[in-house]
């Protein structure tokens, strides 16, 4: 029997498991959910497309939704900073964990794949994720340049956090992302219309908020920069 089982060896494979959910799912309703899953340490993969909004129900406000942009329940633009779901699941030190857009980069998307994929333990992408709610100007045809923009313009961060790298002496937290060009942060507002309309219906609302969402944004950078940095 045992003969047998080594003559099927190259049939034996490894059993991959991956979950797909939303940010309203992840950062908001089901964030329990998703916390204990991967504090159990169990290999399991989970990719979250963040629209930074729910999506499947309608555009409302989610914990996942950034300062100055409209949503229902947002009317006057989202108040509160966007949750940092990636720093919090870091906190664990054994949960494998990447922020992605495609569009900027599908080397560094692919590389977070296969790096989930590869770590015996849990793992979350969080991939940012263009959906009709935003009101893209240029169309939704156009969405993967829209997540080049976002990167670029520092709107969105693309970073690897691997704990193998932390057993082998090495710093687990890279930052993909280049140094953006923070003047064309308010040009990547321009270009959606969960931006503009608040221009259109609160003109000093919209000054404020969109003036503290690009510090949110540097904020974030930086704190990805100092942990890029850190000496191990």
């Amino acid at each position: 029997m045992a003969k047998e089982l080594v003559a099927l060896s190259q049939y034996f494979v490894k059993k991959s498991f991956w979950v797909f959910g939303g940010d309203g799912w992840a950062y908001d309703i089901g964030y329990g959910g998703l916390d204990h899953v991967l504090a159990t340490g169990e290999d399991i993969n989970i990719l979250v497309l963040d629209t930074e909004v729910y999506s499947n129900t309608g555009g409302q406000a989610s914990k996942s939704t950034p300062v100055g942009a409209v949503a229902k329940f947002a009317a006057s633009g989202m108040k509160m900073r966007k949750k940092d779901l990636g720093a919090m699941l870091m906190t664990y030190g054994y949960v494998y964990v990447a922020q992605v857009a495609m569009g900027a980069s599908q080397a560094q998307f692919l590389k977070a794949i296969k790096e989930a994929e590869a770590y015996p333990g849990p793992s979350l992408i969080i991939a940012y994720s263009p959906c009709i709610a935003h009101g893209l100007k240029a169309g939704m045809g156009q969405s993967q340049a829209e997540e080049k923009h976002a990167v670029e313009a520092g709107y969105w961060h693309n970073y690897r956090y691997n704990p193998m790298l932390e057993a082998e002496g090495k710093n687990p937290f890279i930052l993909d992302s280049k140094e953006p060009d923070w003047s064309k942060f308010q040009d990547f507002l321009q270009s959606e219309n969960r931006y503009t309309i608040l221009q259109k219906t609160f003109p000093e609302e919209a000054k404020k908020l969109f003036k503290i969402a690009k510090s949110d944004a540097e904020r974030r950078y930086n704190n990805y920069k100092r942990m890029a940095n850190f000496e191990y």
